[in-house]
């Protein structure tokens, strides 16, 4: 396999996550009951595959020119540098240990062997507690399993290893006895089966039959003693963050320091110069302190969990940075963390702030500290998107996100909902339909199974605000309450070009020139687009505001973000920007302002 070969290999693991997305979600119960691994995983692995697609368009124009060792490394960095969860930092050592054995040639029998068994020992250095019966156990059977196939031939190598993992898959719950007692197989290893499979779909032309693994119960079974962390009130959180400008040994102490602050660690390297780390602990604040000793941090992620017996708790992850959720009553916590980076932000090694959020990764700074004392509802969010920037924005928020390029019918809106296996759907529509055609969605959609929520959010930047206050631990009223509210906070505006000549409010505008608009009255118009963006941030942004989303249109001018939201750090400053690839036609940028 050259690197055409393996970057067609990073999009079949894309549609092989996706598949299983909410399967391996079900089935998670290690290290933290938290229904996100599958999510984690695909997330970690678009990164990766963006990554890849970048490096294969920078070195040439030509589609084959890409060597295995390019694509394989700007995968592993791609996903270092936008790991979620443990599972995610894991998947991004696989993909380093294959990167490593291609170095000046491609894919091949002997490299594969070589690369899981790379990756394997990659895993086992960068865990400080490895535990069998993860997906530690069944990379290292995998690589057994391939080094143990005579075939000179890549596909069967490839077919032994996913047949080794599978199998390893199925012993898992007799290593662990959390998976044990739940019925499971561990989620992270299952995610590693469906890598496995991929390049064996990918090589071979099949795709191997495997079981379908069971699914964990409504209320989950505590995790076994001596695996289960402090139950009752009190907090623990989970921390990550990217690490740079440091060395093998610094990053050694930062292991063992992490691994006395709490459990779950990881960290590991891309191989180049980047670090991310990861740890389950009660004091965030030091797992940041710790990080400032050992280098650069950035990509900071602080996220609360809240535990009691008996109860499967699982925290509302969300990819949106947002630093004004709905807060808890150990928030001091959270504050103590982001006191810490505060402080460190005049030294050497300081923590990256504006310039990150800038930059709109959606790792940046993601602080969340909703956590509920019940069970959470039977209640799924279902957001229309527009551009594949934004159906991934959502998406990785926990929505189930509709559309793409092509605009949403009614139609499709109702047989959308009716898909959705929840009792409880609450709806952002985004400013897809008008007000009259959602009401007629909203009865048809409604049954005796089944309540249906249309939320009022006009635009995608008002859905994105929205969501970030989402909790299924309060009932549905008082969620979807939060929610609206929540998006009727935000003001909205879009930056767009004139299709034609026409008649405004404020004046005619010629085809080309630039409009701004709030809400969907136009207030500004100029013949420089660029010009007009800046003036309509400065309409929109003369009542006060804390938190700037830009939203960048398919078609946006290159560099309009970087513009924009320099332009704010100027003229208002202490307002914070945050920057996503939106991807929709027709706005160049939505804006929204809380």
């Amino acid at each position: 396999m050259d690197g055409t070969a393996l970057l067609r290999w990073g999009r079949a693991c894309l549609e092989g996550l996706e598949h299983r997305r909410e399967e391996i979600n079900a089935l998670n119960v290690f290290p933290i009951p938290d229904a996100d691994t599958g999510t984690n995983l695909l997330a970690t692995m678009r990164a990766a595959v963006a990554a890849a697609e970048v490096a294969v368009f920078a070195e040439s124009a030509e589609p084959g020119a890409a060597s295995a060792h390019t694509v394989a490394a700007a995968m592993a960095h791609g996903a270092t540098i936008g790991a979620r969860g443990n599972s995610g930092i894991i998947l991004s050592q696989v993909l380093r240990g294959i990167a490593d054995a291609v170095r000046g040639e491609s894919l091949t029998a002997v490299t594969l062997r070589a690369a899981l068994d790379g990756a394997s020992a990659l895993v086992r250095a960068g865990l400080s507690v490895p535990i069998e019966g993860t997906i530690l156990t069944v990379l290292d059977c995998a690589s057994a399993c391939a080094a143990a196939c005579s075939d000179t031939s890549l596909a069967a190598v490839a077919l032994a290893a996913a047949d080794g993992a599978a199998k390893a898959l199925g012993d898992t719950p007799s290593q662990l006895g959390v998976l044990r007692d739940a019925g499971v197989v561990d989620a992270g290893a299952r995610g590693l089966v469906v890598l496995l499979d991929s390049l064996v779909t990918v090589t071979l032309g099949e795709v191997p039959a495997r079981p379908e693994y069971g699914r964990r119960p409504a209320v989950a079974v505590p995790p076994a003693p001596e695996f289960e962390v402090e139950s009752g009130a009190e907090s623990r959180y989970e921390v990550m963050y990217l690490l740079a400008d440091t060395d093998e040994s610094r990053v050694a102490t930062l292991r063992v320091r992490l691994g006395e602050l709490g459990d779950s660690v990881v960290v590991v390297g891309d191989g180049d110069r980047f670090w991310s780390a990861h740890v389950h602990c009660a004091d965030a604040g030091a797992a940041v302190e710790a990080g400032i000793a050992a280098g650069t941090l950035s990509r900071i992620r602080i996220e609360r969990f809240a535990f009691s017996e008996n109860l499967d708790h699982r925290p509302e992850h969300s990819e949106i940075p947002r630093q004004k959720r709905a807060r808890s009553a150990d928030a001091a916590q959270i504050d103590a963390a982001m006191s810490t980076i505060a402080a460190a932000s005049d030294s050497p090694r300081a923590v990256p702030g504006s310039a990150d959020v800038v930059a709109g990764s959606l790792a940046a700074r993601d602080v969340a500290t909703t956590a509920s004392p019940e069970v959470p509802a039977d209640r799924r969010v279902l957001a229309v998107a527009s551009g594949e920037g934004a159906v991934t924005l959502f998406e990785d928020a926990g929505a189930v996100a509709l559309g793409g390029h092509e605009p949403v019918t009614a139609r499709a809106l109702v047989a959308a909902i009716r898909r959705m296996p929840n009792r409880e759907v609450l709806v952002l529509p985004n400013g897809a339909l008008p007000a009259h055609e959602l009401v007629a969605v909203g009865v048809a959609a409604r049954d005796a199974h089944r309540d249906v929520l249309l939320l009022p959010s006009a635009s995608m930047v008002q859905g994105l605000a929205a969501l970030a206050v989402h909790d299924r631990g309060r009932i549905a009223v008082d969620d979807a309450f939060a929610m609206s509210e929540a998006a009727a906070t935000t003001r909205w505006g879009s930056l767009r070009a004139a299709t034609q000549r026409a008649l405004t409010m404020v004046g005619t505008c010629a085809r080309g020139d630039g409009l701004g608009l709030v809400g969907h009255d136009v207030v500004v118009i100029d013949r420089d687009v660029r010009t007009a963006g800046l003036t309509l941030l400065d309409r929109m942004l003369a009542f006060g505001g804390e938190l700037v989303t830009l939203l960048m249109g398919a078609t946006a001018p290159d560099g309009l973000g970087d513009e924009l939201a320099a332009h704010i750090a100027q003229s208002f400053p202490g307002v914070e920007v945050i920057v996503y690839p939106g991807g929709q036609r027709g706005d160049l940028v939505q804006i929204g302002v809380e």
